[in-house]
């Protein structure tokens, strides 16, 4: 079974193939200026000034049980973290409400992200917190001095150590 790093670079992988998404970390980003903060998660689709339109994923908790089959099984709890510009006169909440469920449907499409993990079904306690990315807030927020959509979703994943 896969490590940490391949579910990581799995879980990037499927939000970079949702279309239109923008740009995707697999990690958060840092830098030290608000304008090139700002290139990191510039995007551009057609003619224009760039716009923030990107995702990171960061893992937040790691719990194991076990051994299951002489194995531990781990749960990695994940947040998705995505930025948009807001753009009020072109209804960018609609948008970004689109794209969160593009990445909610891309995770359940394949919730073992290609055999990397077990699935995303059970928490870290063996809980059920349901298939699949969870949207857990969205709203407006300030990112590198300007206003955008700013979404967390959840996702646990599972793997056999």
């Amino acid at each position: 079974m896969a490590d940490l790093s391949l579910i990581r670079a799995a879980i990037a992988a499927r939000l970079a193939a949702v279309p239109q998404i923008g740009r995707v970390h697999d990690r958060e980003r840092y830098a030290a200026t608000e304008p090139a903060l700002r290139a990191l998660y510039a995007w551009q689709d057609g003619p224009g000034t760039p716009a923030i339109r990107g995702w990171f994923v960061r893992r937040t908790a790691s719990h194991g049980r076990g051994p299951d089959l002489g194995r531990r099984v781990l749960t990695h709890s994940w947040a998705i973290r995505g930025l948009m510009s807001f753009d009020d006169a072109q209804a960018s909440e609609h948008a970004f409400d689109a794209l969160i469920e593009a990445v909610r449907g891309a995770v359940l499409a394949d919730d073992s992200f290609g055999g990397t993990a077990l699935g995303t079904v059970h928490g870290p306690d063996g809980a059920e917190f349901g298939a699949g990315a969870q949207l857990v807030e969205s709203g407006p927020v300030m990112f590198a001095g300007l206003l955008c959509h700013g979404a967390t979703l959840t996702l646990h994943t599972r793997h056999l150590g």
